[in-house]
């Protein structure tokens, strides 16, 4: 199994390796689209993408922890956090042997 994680450089890269564009270009329409699936996910709190998956933002409540270092109580504070969840389809095709 590799370790090595893919970047959005290496997507730049494999995006400019299979059209006649230059590379520069090909990072502006990278950042153009991750551009618009931030917005997306903050506008509509989900971003669907058939065949490979679901985004979704959705507000957590304030809770109780506690710091493992004191042992000390503390309320963790209200935030928003994103899910991924695939599609049946990738994940058929990620689970077929």
């Amino acid at each position: 199994m590799s370790e090595k994680t893919l970047t959005k450089a290496d997507i730049v890269d494999a995006i400019y390796e299979k059209v006649d564009r230059n590379r520069l270009e090909m990072k502006g329409i990278v950042e153009s689209m991750l551009k618009i699936m931030k917005q997306a996910i903050k506008k509509d709190h989900a971003l669907l993408i058939s065949g490979f998956g679901k985004f979704e933002a959705y507000d957590k409540k304030a809770r109780k922890g506690r710091n493992p270092q004191t042992e000390a109580s503390i309320v963790l504070p209200q935030r928003k956090v994103v899910v991924f969840r695939l599609s049946r389809k990738f994940r058929a095709e990620l689970n077929d042997n």
